[in-house]
């Protein structure tokens, strides 16, 4: 039997990371086989004897067919086995579909995994109302980077979400974090994120080309994925209720030192 390490790791990288079974395979050293085993039941139990299916041998097969189209039919499947040796019915294929299925399609439990210091910074822009100058009112963002380990949080007001805005509030946050996490991990924004097709991102080169010169991994999280960024969400949840109301403002550099301030307190 596998450790719970072991079997932890296995569901953190097929479900969290979309790796398929036979990379997971290569990556741990354990077979295809007893991957899919502990997908379909990470509870293993002592064996006990029970009578074996005919679909048994065939099942690591199927796992890959699945991989590659989630709803292909049982009978397109049962073609693709006969070659192979299966000589069972359809049923129990069916049978075995299903239940592999409303498996995929269960509410999954999530473990709360928590970096260590330095070693993940999340990164985000909040909206916050505007400023008016002269009668003529400006939007306002708000830059917002946290250090997940600490909750320790860097907030800078702009007018822009310009790359060159974008690339200057990272380094007055890196000065004000006194270093650079090993990863900085994005929302899919526009100034970091040129294309998110499924698990495959690109970044923007410009943008690449600053993470090399500062030396960090930029992360983005998946579409739809609240969970894999709820540290930066409720930090700036926390500036609009905790730095923002009942304050009054000239303009932005008196945005910026009250947030400076602000911030240097709630270190």
């Amino acid at each position: 039997m596998l450790s719970a390490e072991q079997i932890n790791e296995i569901h953190r990288l097929h479900w969290a990371e979309h790796w398929p079974v036979r990379k997971i395979a290569r990556h741990l050293h354990i077979g295809r086989r007893t991957i899919v085993k502990y997908l379909v039941a990470p509870a293993q139990t002592a064996a006990s004897r029970q009578r074996s299916s005919k679909l048994d041998p065939f099942k690591p097969t199927i796992a890959e067919f699945l991989e590659q189209d989630p709803h292909v039919r049982a009978t397109v499947i049962a073609q693709r086995l006969r070659p192979l040796g299966f000589s069972g019915g359809l049923s129990i294929l069916k049978e075995d579909l299903h239940g592999v299925r409303a498996q995929a399609n269960a509410p999954r439990a999530y473990v709360r995994m928590e970096p260590g210091p330095g070693e993940r910074f999340e990164v985000d822009w909040g909206h916050f109302d505007t400023l008016s100058y002269q009668g003529h009112a400006r939007k306002l963002y708000a830059f917002c980077l946290v250090e997940c380990h600490s909750r320790k949080l860097y907030l800078e007001f702009t007018h822009s979400q310009s790359f060159e805005t974008f690339v200057r509030c990272h380094i007055h946050a890196f000065r004000f974090m006194g270093g650079i996490a090993r990863e900085l991990w994005f929302d899919n924004l526009a100034t970091a994120v040129a294309e998110h097709d499924g698990n495959l991102v690109r970044f923007h080169p410009r943008f690449l080309a600053f993470a090399r010169e500062y030396s960090f991994l930029p992360r983005a999280c998946h579409v739809r994925a609240a969970w894999e960024k709820g540290k930066i969400e409720r930090a700036i949840g926390y500036a609009r209720t905790s730095f923002w109301p009942l304050r009054t403002f000239t303009d932005l550099a008196d945005v910026n030192a009250q947030a400076l301030q602000w911030a240097q307190r709630n270190r």
